[in-house]
């Protein structure tokens, strides 16, 4: 058995190589609920060797996954789909006491996984190249897009399941195979239950494969992808920092990369919102997954005028989000990842407070399961406002405004550019001040975490490049340009 055991029974993961559960024969590392620190899995430590394995296991896999004809490939992913829907229940349990994610965010995530699943699997019908005219008599011109080759992904933990799919799925659905390092937090629900999955389905040995590594041990793993020729890409989704160590290192091997990294994600109320409709909105945009989600509202500027009335709403919305263990369907809050993330976010809050800031609800924790926290009147040189780094947890800061260019400008003052929200009655208004933001994707009327797998999702400035979707074919695939002439040439010498 490779997944855990849903009656409670942990059990040793193995790396999924050339289609095959493979034991490397090496050590393991302890895979912890983040609730109460109880086992869940064993999982392989995996090697550089392991690394080579696997990408030697894509390469092999390449020429036949590129040429394989769209109908049958699109078999593959629509029984993919049908198994992700049928084992709902496990994800939904796996999701919960590996990565402490509720109902909730797991049956969202299964739902996004599954409807990317159905529209991948039609893209091999879709057009792939132009025909140019050419100023050469006798002369055709063809431009075609190809498949990379081996695209090489690193998942994270927070997400997990949908966010795996994302990093492989793309880059398989336009020819490429793949290999996986999930994260150590989280290698079940980022990629090792998705290997059964596309094992289940059919995929054809090679064409998806899984190496775990335990904590501080990815570096070696990466050097593989770094440092092997068939490695054509390397698809990231993480922080910002994590990402910069691996664009210098990709930077000397000349390797393409895909990022999608953090975000700051401001909402804008104007003074038109309707306000219930906003509460509802930032309340989601701001706690799905206790804030651990890139995506995430992490400020709101809304107009003074709606201000008070807001933030007494929200606040009665937010303190009855129930909180505790994520197994129990009901619980909207479950445990951030770690204890390193606790003490980072009640730093913040504190260093907030400290400063003059008003504790509007939340700020308690007990054990790893933090209050959802909203906090008002925050000085400017709080960590938790600046938009200079990511606040990662369930802690909101809402800041009233007089003037809605003052709010746009500020809310766009952070290197970051990911996703932003405006709420207004006025959607002509809406739109335009949606044109003037610097950030890769804005939502009228909808909150920061409006996704839906057909939209195309990546960020600017520090917040990476690269789209998901169908626009992603730009990333996972490379121009080919063909001629063929009829007529004999005319040369100048």
């Amino acid at each position: 058995m490779t997944i855990i055991d849903m009656t409670g029974t942990s059990t040793v993961t193995s790396h999924f190589i050339n289609g095959a559960w493979t034991d490397s024969g090496g050590p393991t590392f302890p895979v912890r609920n983040p609730l109460d620190d109880e086992l869940v899995a064993d999982a392989a430590a995996g090697s550089a060797a392991d690394a080579e394995a696997a990408v030697t296991a894509a390469a092999a896999a390449f020429p036949s996954w590129a040429a394989m004809a769209p109908g049958t490939r699109q078999a593959l992913f629509l029984r993919a789909a049908d198994i992700v829907e049928r084992r709902q229940e496990e994800l939904v349990q796996l999701m919960a006491v590996e990565g402490g994610a509720s109902r909730a965010f797991s049956t969202f995530q299964i739902r996004l996984s599954a409807a990317m699943l159905r529209q991948a699997a039609s893209w091999g019908y879709l057009p792939v190249g132009d025909v140019i005219r050419s100023d050469t008599p006798g002369r055709t011109a063809t431009v075609t897009r190809k498949p990379l080759g081996v695209v090489a992904g690193f998942t994270p933990w927070n997400g997990a399941f949908y966010l795996a799919w994302r990093t492989f799925l793309l880059p398989m659905a336009f020819g490429n195979t793949t290999v996986i390092k999930p994260s150590e937090l989280a290698p079940i629900s980022s990629g090792l239950i998705h290997a059964e999955i596309l094992q289940e389905a059919g995929f054809p040995a090679g064409t998806f494969n899984v190496v775990t590594n335990a904590p501080g041990d990815a570096a070696a793993i990466a050097e593989v992808f770094f440092t092997s020729p068939a490695v054509r890409c390397i698809n990231f989704t993480g922080s910002d920092k994590t990402a910069r160590i691996l664009g210098e290192r990709a930077g000397r091997a000349l390797k393409r990369m895909v990022l999608e990294l953090g975000g700051f994600n401001p909402a804008i109320i104007l003074e038109d919102a309707d306000v219930e409709e906003s509460i509802k909105a930032v309340t989601f945009g701001a706690f799905l997954h206790q804030g651990q989600v890139c995506m995430n509202t992490r400020k709101v500027y809304v107009a003074r005028s709606l201000h008070d009335e807001f933030v007494s709403g929200l606040a009665e919305r937010v303190r009855a989000l129930k909180t505790g263990d994520p197994t129990d369907p009901a619980v909207i809050i479950g445990p951030l990842i770690n204890d390193h993330a606790v003490e980072q976010i009640d730093a913040r809050v504190t260093d907030a407070v400290d400063r003059g800031a008003t504790l509007v609800t939340g700020g308690k924790v007990e054990g790893r399961v933090y209050q959802p926290t909203i906090l008002t009147h925050v000085p400017a040189d709080a960590i938790c406002t600046t938009g200079a780094d990511e606040t990662f947890g369930p802690l909101l800061v809402v800041e009233a405004f007089d003037d809605a260019e003052t709010a746009l400008r500020d809310a766009q003052d952070t290197p970051y550019g990911l996703s932003a929200s405006i709420m207004t009655r006025d959607r002509v208004r809406g739109l335009a001040m949606a044109e003037r933001f610097d950030s890769g994707i804005v939502h009228v009327n909808a909150p920061t975490m409006a996704s839906e797998a057909a939209l195309p999702v990546g960020g600017v400035k520090d917040s990476g490049w690269g789209r998901s979707g169908y626009y992603s074919i730009e990333d996972f695939t490379e121009l080919r340009l063909t001629t063929m002439s009829s007529e004999p040439g005319r040369y100048p010498f």
